[in-house]
Formats: C-alpha cells, sequence, structure tokens
C-alpha cells in the first residue's frame, strides 16, 4: 500500500475489456510529507475517489485482476482507500 493524491482522470475510448465500467484515476503517489514519489500512473478506483482526494493504493496485480473478473487483465494499481486526515 502507498499513499497517493488523485490527480485527474483518464477517458478512454479503446481499452482492455476487463476495464469498462472502471473509473481510471491518474494518481501521483506520495512521500509521508506530502512530496511526490516518482511519477503519476492509471489506477482503477473502486470507492468514487475524486480530484484532490489523498487515497491509498495497492499495487497488488492479482487482487486487481481479482477486482476486475479477469486473470488476464493488465491492470495492476487499485485505489483501495480514502484518507481522512
Amino acid at each position: 500500500m502507498q499513499l497517493a493524491r488523485v490527480i485527474g482522470h483518464a477517458t478512454s475510448t479503446v481499452k482492455h475489456p476487463s476495464l469498462t465500467g472502471w473509473k481510471l484515476l491518474l494518481v501521483q503517489p506520495m512521500h509521508e510529507r506530502d512530496r511526490p514519489d516518482g511519477e503519476p500512473f492509471l489506477a482503477i478506483d473502486a470507492i468514487g475517489a475524486g480530484a484532490g482526494d489523498e487515497v491509498l493504493i495497492s499495487s497488488d496485480g492479482a487482487s486487481a485482476r481479482n477486482m476486475v473478473k479477469d486473470r488476464k487483465s493488465p491492470v495492476r494499481w487499485v485505489v483501495i482507500g480514502l484518507c481522512d486526515r
């Protein structure tokens, strides 16, 4: 798990079938002191997060593929929690 900030979302007309119906968020991983930690990337949203929200993300690809119900899905990152601080 890692802390991240939602900085936007993605719209795609062509994507892997397993991602149909999932909201794709652009997230910026963060250090504990609100400093960026690497480059932003896409994560599927399982909780309804929005721009500016601080979230917990997981890189457990197996769990993400289980969520989208497709063992061959390219998904790796998923938003799993909303921070309340």
